[in-house]
This record gives C-alpha cells, sequence and structure tokens, in this order.
C-alpha cells in the first residue's frame, strides 16, 4: 500500500490537458528507460497492485473509483473497465496463480477475493477478522498465498499463510518469525519459493526470511532505505529485487545481498508497485499515484510471477 505523505498531490480537472501517453512500442527502444504508458488520471489517489495475466493484460485497483479493477489491454495505451468488488471494498494487489485464477487483497473488508480465468466476478477466497488489512500478496508454486498484512497506526505487521488444507478449506494464519516486524508492505518470493522478501515501509527495510512450514526463519536484513521511501517489490528470474521507491521516484534494482545495482528513474516521484509482463515477461509495469497513471520500462530478465504463470519456474 502506499504511504500516505503531507505533500499537495495533483488536481486533474477536465479543463487541463493532460500528459499524452506514450504508445507501449515506444518502450521497446532502451533498457531501463521508463515511459509513460496511460493517460494522466485514469486511475484514484490508490492506484496498486499491477499484474500481468496470461494473454498480457495488465490489471490495476481503483480505475476511476475505489473499489474498481481496470484493464490494460496487451499493447494498448488506455486501460478499461474490467470489475468491481462487492459494496465497501477495495483492493490494494493483484496476483495470478498457475492457473490463471486472479487474486486481490481487499485491505478495506479484510479479504482475498478469488476470480476464476475467463470470468469476472469476484468471490471471497479467505476472510478473516484478525487481519489489520491485508495489503501486499505473492503466490507460491503450490498455490500457497503469502499476504503482508500492516498495522499502520501502530508501525508495525505480520505475514499470513494462507493456503488450502487437505479438505480443500482454505486457512489461514500469521506466521511466527525470529523478529518483530515493521509495517509490512512490499512481499515477493525468490524463484526457488524457498525465501520470503518483505519491505517495511515505516523504517525502509528490506527482509529476506527461509519458509518452512508457517514459520519464518533465518532473518535476514537485506537493504536499508531511508524510512517511509519504499513501496511494492517484484522479483525476477535471476533473484534481483526491484522495489519501489515512494517519494523518490525510481525502482532499485538490487542483488539478493542487497548491492543496488541501478537506480531507474520514472516519468513520477510516487510509484506505489510494480508487475512483470508483455510479450516476454521482460517488461515492468509500474503504478504512479502522482498522476493516476501506469508507466513502463524494459528489463533484461523475466519476473519470477511471468515464469512461474507459464510452468517454467
Amino acid at each position: 500500500m502506499a504511504i500516505t505523505s503531507g505533500r499537495t498531490f495533483w488536481c486533474l480537472c477536465s479543463s487541463i490537458l493532460l500528459v499524452v501517453a506514450t504508445p507501449l512500442f515506444a518502450a521497446e527502444t532502451k533498457l531501463f528507460e521508463s515511459v509513460q504508458v496511460t493517460p494522466s488520471g485514469e486511475y484514484t489517489h490508490g492506484i496498486e497492485g499491477p499484474a500481468a495475466d496470461l494473454d498480457g493484460d495488465l490489471f490495476v485497483v481503483n480505475f476511476g473509483k475505489p473499489g474498481t479493477i481496470g484493464r490494460l489491454p496487451a499493447g494498448a495505451a488506455a486501460s478499461e473497465a474490467f470489475t468491481e468488488l462487492p459494496e465497501g471494498s477495495v483492493g490494494n494487489a493483484i496476483r495470478f496463480d498457475r492457473n490463471g485464477t486472479m487474486f486481490i487483497a481487499d485491505y478495506k473488508k479484510h479479504n482475498i477475493f478469488a476470480i476464476p480465468k475467463g470470468g469476472t466476478e469476484p468471490a471471497v477466497w479467505f476472510h478473516s477478522d484478525e487481519m489489520n488489512q491485508p495489503n501486499d500478496i505473492t503466490i507460491a508454486h503450490d498455490g500457497t498465498i503469502y499476504a503482508s498484512d500492516p498495522n499502520w497506526k501502530g508501525r508495525e505487521g505480520h505475514i499470513w499463510r494462507i493456503a488450502k488444507a487437505a479438505d480443500g478449506v482454505v486457512q489461514g494464519q500469521i506466521m511466527s518469525a525470529p523478529r518483530s516486524m515493521g509495517t509490512t508492505n512490499g512481499i515477493d518470493l525468490s524463484p526457488d519459493g524457498k525465501t520470503l522478501y518483505v519491505g517495511e515501509s515505516s523504517n525502509g527495510q528490506v527482509w529476506s526470511y527461509i519458509i518452512r512450514d508457517s514459520e519464518l526463519t533465518d532473518a535476514k536484513l537485506v537493504k536499508t532505505f531511508q524510512p517511509d521511501t519504499i513501496d511494492g517489490l517484484r522479483t525476477d528470474v535471476a533473484g534481483r529485487l526491484y522495489v519501489a521507491r515512494i517519494l523518490k521516484g525510481t525502482i532499485a534494482l538490487m542483488k539478493p545481498s542487497g548491492v543496488v545495482e541501478r537506480e531507474i528513474t520514472l516519468k513520477a516521484k510516487e510509484p506505489t508497485n510494480l508487475a512483470f509482463g508483455g510479450s516476454n515477461g521482460k517488461t515492468v509495469f509500474v503504478t504512479q499515484r502522482q498522476g493516476g497513471f501506469i508507466e513502463t520500462f524494459r528489463t533484461d530478465q523475466q519476473g519470477r510471477e511471468y515464469c512461474l504463470q507459464r510452468g517454467r519456474c
């Protein structure tokens, strides 16, 4: 979830000439050079949760108003309405599993929704009143969902493990951890699925954990950024991390050791999250809170989730 700051945000009025979106093919020129894809103002201040399906369509929450999901068709330069969540629910993250099922984290009503491939109607897959949110989610090879669950006021949080039991009932539980976490936010897995990376927005830290069933072990501090300057994160098939540097306007590309290879400069200053897609899984889509649009750049490795969806990881 994006961090709220005291800054003044853009007012996008119909009488103001908006920035013209750059066609996606223009992004196919140089690596790590970002371009704006969709028009400014398509999405609300809550733009988040990008995820691409097997057809290459990108899905993003809060299209036009809270509680909606927009779709950016492959190769298009403008989004369209896809679906709405039940009244009172607001999505914050989207992920796809290997079967093409879309999962949506509803931070308002403490749900994980599921939409089967080819469908548009969300159904509750998991709910818990014990959750603060959930915020961001990631999906393992076996379909297990890991969800970040921050307490923003308390500047703390934890991780949930959500999976089907042997009887088919979906069960969720808070994972035990060897340390007290800050406000858990961005989350993703290593390519082998054994390591979970978690960003803590309150302290600007990224941590790694080894997964052992419902336990997080071997906590390791990967990188410390400035407090309140990190949001969503993703991994690629090489194991590198892409971290949205909200308020700085970059994506930090770093090795699992924490060494930053490069800072990719974006078109606006408030990236909330990112996802891999495109024709070969090497196109990164970034949701921008400042301006309410999507921008994109090419990278040199496929995203882990792109590879997972195709049964190659």
